[in-house]
Formats: structure tokens, sequence, C-alpha cells
């Protein structure tokens, strides 16, 4: 970031430029929330839950057979067929549904129902119907397994309120739909969420993979720990396989307060304004959601104040929600003194900016926003890098943050060499197809496993 001029803009940016002593604290305190939640004593009243995925074995490039998935994690619904030929040799076939608005908020007979409908035409359309084939279900809500093929959905999120679905097992609700149908022969074998599936998808292509991220609309992670240390899993001591996938459902980090020495007077603000006040603190900080947001918000608080954009004024802007995120990308995008993206985003928004001063700073404020994101992720995985204690990992990352940011990638790199010990080598790889691909590896896996 360049020099910024004005003294009241300096102030608000102040507290989004984190220094490495407080990133170094944000990393032990995230250290001691994940233990409480690994930890069968402290588990029940700890803010990062650290829930066990019950996929203890990652695909090893060897697995084969034709496996179907479901993906549903919001308002499109895709169904797959992948082709796993050994030797990391693997054919795709989907198909995407789109989802009617009516059954987001219908029954959970309707929604499951639905979504056999959906495989039953794309078993058809394949000649599948009587293969009895394995199916891997990606559902990306907050659920709470008790084995590979059993989760109960702890609540819904991204629109959804199907009626019935909360406290259930999801794998039984959909097993029971095929059965009722009655028109093709396949088995639920396996639950996961994105995170999860965004690991298996580059373990795959890739052995050194342990650690699952998704930055985007919102942020999670999942890595693989010592069988042992997973306390919450009924056999941790006695089961015959090291290792254990861990959802960590890090978003909830800073829910009781341990967050409050990075946290701005702005993402009070927008706290304040969400469905869910006081939860999620740091998704809120670092997520797609809130980002274009944390923008708007600085940008209205210094054009009152005078700073940027004099004398003008924008009806839209006062809109919550108007400044994408997407906007943030855009603006970073311009090479400097270039501001062609820039005053297209000021365009949409009703303003002139006459000033090259006024748009150096909207830059200013977007990389300010953006690399507090980079930071706080960075703390994330330098947390879980050191906690597996390994000298060399890759890490499979998603999400339109990471996918379309121009520099997230690199800062985020920049910033955990900055914390790791030297010495320590590690990888960023954009996962291709967690959520589909993913589904099927997990019951790829499962299926080989029994």
């Amino acid at each position: 970031m360049g020099t910024i001029n004005h003294p009241d803009l300096q102030l608000a940016l102040k507290d989004f430029l984190i220094e490495e002593e407080k990133l170094t604290q944000v990393v032990y305190r995230m250290t001691k929330e994940m233990k409480m939640g690994l930890s069968k004593e402290t588990h029940a009243r700890a803010a990062v839950k650290c829930f066990v995925t019950y996929v203890q074995d990652l695909p090893t490039g060897k697995e084969r057979g034709k496996f179907l998935a479901l993906d549903l994690g919001g308002s499109n619904f895709r169904v797959l067929l992948v082709i796993i030929r050994g030797d990391s040799d693997l054919q795709t076939e989907s198909r995407t549904y789109v989802f009617p608005e009516t059954l987001m908020t219908g029954t959970a007979k309707e929604l499951f129902d639905f979504i056999t409908e959906c495989l039953v035409q794309f078993c058809r359309q394949f000649g599948l119907e009587n293969e009895g084939l394995p199916l891997g279900f990606t559902f990306s809500f907050p659920c709470h397994q008790q084995g590979l093929s059993k989760g109960t959905l702890v609540a819904w999120t991204k629109g959804f309120r199907v009626e019935g679905v909360v406290g259930r097992n999801v794998v039984e609700l959909l097993q029971e739909a095929i059965t009722r149908r009655g028109e093709i022969s396949v088995t639920v074998v396996a639950l996961i969420n994105d995170t999860v599936g965004t690991l298996l998808s580059t373990a795959y292509f890739n052995n050194n993979c342990r650690i699952g991220l998704i930055v985007g609309t919102g942020t999670n992670a999942c890595y693989v720990e010592k069988t042992v240390n997973a306390e919450c899993f009924e056999g941790y001591q006695t089961s015959p396989k090291p290792y254990m996938v861990i959802n960590t459902e890090w978003g909830a980090f800073g829910d009781n307060g341990v967050l409050e020495f990075v946290r701005t007077p702005y993402d009070k603000v927008i706290d304040k304004e969400t469905v869910n006040p006081g939860r999620q603190t740091f998704e809120k900080c670092i997520s797609g959601m809130y980002m274009g947001e944390m923008v708007r918000l600085i940008l209205i608080d210094m054009m009152a104040k005078g700073v940027m954009f004099r004398n003008e004024s924008s009806e839209k802007l006062l809109q919550r929600g108007s400044f994408s995120t997407s906007y943030i990308s855009d603006i970073e995008s311009d090479a400097p003194g270039e501001y062609r993206m820039c005053n297209k985003v000021l365009h949409n928004l009703g303003l002139r900016g006459n000033q090259e001063s006024d748009r150096l700073n909207l830059r200013y404020i977007c990389e300010a926003v953006s690399s507090r994101s980079a930071k706080l992720c960075a703390c994330g995985l330098v947390t879980l890098i050191n906690k597996m204690n390994i000298n060399e990992v890759a890490i499979a990352v998603d999400g339109s943050v990471y996918r379309y940011h121009p520099t997230y990638p690199s800062m985020l790199e920049h910033h955990m060499k900055k914390l790791l010990k030297p010495g320590v080598k590690f990888e960023l790889v954009c996962s291709e197809d967690g959520s589909g691909r993913g589904a099927a590896l997990a019951a790829a896996t499962t299926v080989k496993n029994k």
C-alpha cells in the first residue's frame, strides 16, 4: 500500500493493518481454541468445534470404479457420475438442476423427492438405474456427524428453511426418498461438506495434501489430525487408523471474545446488521459475504467527514450490500495509475470521482480490507500446520475470494511465510470441483475399505 495522506482515512484504516506481533497472538489463541474443540471435556463450550468427519482415509490415486455424487450447497444442485480408473485418471459427467425457490422453504419430503427425481433422470440418461452404485453426498450445511454416512442437520443456513430436516439424519431422508421412488438402485455411503470435498479432490492428485480451505462467501477449513487427538470420536484410542479429518468450523473463532483485540468498529457495525449477531466472528472478518460491506461502511464514513468524493452523494451507496465484494477484486486489478475498473465501479454507484486522490483512496480502503482478510486466513492455516507439526504440506483451496481476487493467493503465501517456523514448506493448490469430485472420492475410499 502507498502512503495515505488524509489523517481521518489513516485513522480509519489503522486497525486493519494488523502488525506481526498481533498475528502471532491470533495463532496462539486459535491453537488454544482448537485444543478445546478436540477435547471431549471442553468440546461443548469450545467456539472452534473441530468436528470429527469420520473420514479416515485420503484417496491414494489407486481407487477404481463408478461412483455417483450429489452436491447441494445453495441455489444450484448437481448430480455427477465419476469414473475412476486409478493412476490419477478421473472422468466426470455432471448435470446441474435449477433449484425451485419454493423448495427452500418447503417440507423435507418435497426437498428429498426433488433430489431423487433429478437423480433418477440422471441415472436414466446414463443407463445406471440398476447398477447399484455407491453415492457420496456433499451437503454444505452444518451437520453433526455420527458416522461417515450419518449426519444430523444442526441448522439451516443460506436462506434454506425446510421443515422437518433439522435434527434428522439427512442420509436417511435421502435413502428413504430413493426407496419410496423405487426406480433406481443406489446406496448413499458417505456424507461430507465442501471443505472435506476440497481436501479429497486435491489429495487424489497430490499425496502431500493435508488441509482443505474455503475462502468464498463464507470461510472454513478441515485438516488431517492424529486419531488419538480426536477425543470426540468414540474409538479414538483404539482405532486402527492413525488419522482423522477434522472439520474445524473456524468461522466461529472469536465468538467468545478472544478476537476483540483485532476487531474494528466497522466489524461491530456489520455484526449487528447480520442475521446471526455475535456468531461467526472470524468469518465476518475474512469472507466475501462481508468484505464489500466493510468497504461501503468505511467509504460512507469518509464521505460524511468530507475526506472523499466531496460534494457528491450516492443513493445506491446508502443501501446495505450495494458495494459488492467483486468490486474489491475489480478495483485492485487495475494497474498502478490506471482506473478503468475503478471508474466502472464508481459509475455503477453513481459517483463521478473526478479527483485522482478519491480513486487512490478507494483503492487503499479495498487493499486494507482484503489484506486483513488474507492475514487472518494465513493465521488460521499456520495454526493448522503447526498443529500437525509437519515440514511439508499442500493446501487445497477453493472459494470466490481466493479464485477471483488478483493478489489474494500471493498475500496469503507472503503472510504464511512470515508466521511459519523457518524451513516449513507449503504450496497452495486451487482445488478442482471439490464438492462434486470430492463426494465421489469419499464414496470410493469408503467402498475400498469395506
